[in-house]
């Protein structure tokens, strides 16, 4: 089973048939493409997510970072998100001003501060992880539980090996 493959013609040779070449196509077939489509899909949710919540996508990933450390370093979030300290600021200020975050002074470095989730931002984050797993649960309802289990186990490993395979150089 194939899992790429492309379409079209190649450009005409030069001094032929003056009409423009179809441009080529590049498809993947088969799991591959099956896996873009959900990450795709998943992509358009989080979109939908960050704009009802009233954030930018960037500043709803970071929410779901502090969300998960309970408590985190602008310093420790930047490096999670691939982003500069100064972007970080920038993003902390908008979600301290939506009271999604707080920042909390850091207990042995006067210079450094936690970013936490306020009570709002708890509300929020507990909404859009409800949200999330009645979606995902409508959208699985015709798996059986064998069937759901064996997707989530092969879903957690194939994950776990990407993530694997992205870290190494």
């Amino acid at each position: 089973m194939h899992d790429v493959e492309w379409t079209g013609r190649a450009p005409a040779p030069a001094g032929g048939d003056m009409t423009q070449p179809e441009p080529l196509a590049h498809v993947l077939t088969g799991f591959p493409a099956a896996a873009t489509a959900f990450v795709s899909a998943l992509d358009g949710n989080r979109q939908r997510i960050a704009k009802d919540a009233g954030v930018s996508p960037t500043e709803l990933r970071a929410l779901f970072r502090v969300g998960r450390s309970v408590s985190i370093t602008p310093k420790e979030l930047a490096d999670h998100l691939g982003m500069t300290t100064g972007a970080i600021t920038a993003i902390a200020r908008r979600l301290v001003e939506a009271d999604l975050v707080c920042r909390v002074d850091h207990p042995g470095d006067r210079r450094s501060l936690y970013l936490e989730l306020t009570p709002r931002g708890h509300e929020a984050m507990g909404g859009i992880h409800r949200d999330f797993s009645e979606m995902l649960a409508a959208s699985t309802s015709s798996l059986t539980a064998e069937q759901l289990t064996a997707f989530t186990a092969a879903l957690t490993s194939v994950a776990a090996e990407v993530r694997t395979r992205s870290t190494k150089p």
